[in-house]
């Protein structure tokens, strides 16, 4: 389902630069962003995290950006960096876009159903290779998942993304036929390692295995005793 409707989120540009000014602003609770495209300039600007969490989770595509209480326009969620430990988000840059232009975007592709299909519950394995997709569409309807029913896998089926069906107004960018979406495979079955046999060698001073000789000490003990046998047999 395309999200149509638009969230306002209010920024400050940013005069301050350095990295000692973005910690003091992440430190108050703000995040920092850029906004560019169009044929206007490039604006750095700071806003309050909470409020920008809150526009980036309402599901809407597009965002009514308003700098220092000016005019609203249009913008899109270009790219984020976020805090690799804590997951926080750092900075953002938003792309100013005209609703009446298709653009490129990227959506979740998310599978459901997979709990019912035949291959599932003969034990297979399902795995999806792509989760997210190159699509073009009006700024407006960026849909914010597609989903694909998988319900009818049968083991050993793949499901290439030409079986996706995009919503009304929505291209596909990636290629349909080479795209793999999931396979549903059997399970894994370990196999028990091999029994491997082992020689001791003696080995020389100069490292190289010595063949042992014939018979061992047992065998050289056995003849002895059996000849000390036999001598005394003929004394008596």
């Amino acid at each position: 389902m395309a999200a149509s409707d638009t969230t306002t989120l209010t920024v400050t540009a940013r005069t301050a630069s350095g990295s000692r000014a973005a910690r003091r602003a992440r430190r108050d609770g703000h995040v920092l962003g850029t906004v560019y495209g169009s044929a206007a300039d490039a604006v750095a600007f700071v806003a309050d995290s909470r409020e920008v969490q809150h526009a980036l989770a309402s599901g809407g595509a597009v965002i009514d950006l308003s700098v220092d209480g000016g005019k609203g326009e249009p913008v899109v969620l270009k790219d984020e960096q976020r805090d690799p430990v804590r997951g926080d988000l750092m900075h953002l840059d938003l792309l100013r876009v005209d609703l009446t232009v298709a653009i490129e975007a990227t959506t979740i592709l998310d599978l459901h159903g997979a709990d019912e299909a035949p291959g599932i519950k003969d034990g297979g394995v399902l795995d999806q290779i792509t989760r997210e997709i190159n699509i073009e569409a009006l700024p407006s309807e960026i849909p914010e998942t597609i989903e694909h029913d998988v319900s009818g896998m049968e083991m050993n089926d793949t499901i290439f993304l030409s079986a996706i069906e995009a919503p009304p107004g929505v291209k596909i960018l990636d290629d349909l036929d080479e795209t793999v979406v999931a396979t549903l495979s059997p399970p894994r079955v370990e196999e028990e390692p091999e029994e491997i046999e082992t020689e001791t060698e003696l080995i020389g001073e100069d490292g190289e295995p010595i063949e042992a000789p014939e018979g061992d000490g047992e065998d050289s003990a056995d003849g002895s005793d059996a000849d000390a046998g036999t001598g005394d047999s003929d004394s008596e």
